[in-house]
């Protein structure tokens, strides 16, 4: 699925790295300030922005970090979960807004369907 979208997957960790419980503790008072921007789209997706607080990109492992850019990583799911951002299912962190790294920006497909199990 999100092979067809244009995530470019050198700026992820290869695989999820999960938080421990220490570090979700250090993001719990955060989870409350994050902002989730409307929804907006083209002819194939839909998007959102989600903007942490500044002081909370401080608390984040620096796994989820690259160095070369000075902004978070493309974030898997179980990533960007774990940080306390919430949203339905379907969507992909593609982008990272380099002037402001505290905002990750998000889309899916218009009309996603999660897969049926």
């Amino acid at each position: 699925m999100a092979a067809d979208m244009d995530i470019d997957f050198t700026r992820r960790n290869k695989k999820p790295r999960p938080l421990t419980e220490h570090e979700k503790d250090k993001l719990e008072e955060f989870v409350e300030a994050i902002h989730y921007s409307s929804r907006y789209s083209d002819e194939e997706y839909e998007y959102r922005h989600v903007q942490l607080p500044k002081q909370m990109l401080k608390q984040i492992p620096k796994e989820y970090f690259d160095g070369s850019r000075g902004t978070l990583k493309l974030l898997w799911e179980e990533e960007w979960r774990a940080l306390g951002i919430t949203q339905s299912l379907g969507w992909e962190h593609y982008e990272v807004h380099e002037p402001e790294p505290h905002i990750l920006l998000f889309k899916r497909p218009i009309n996603y369907q999660p897969p049926m199990h």
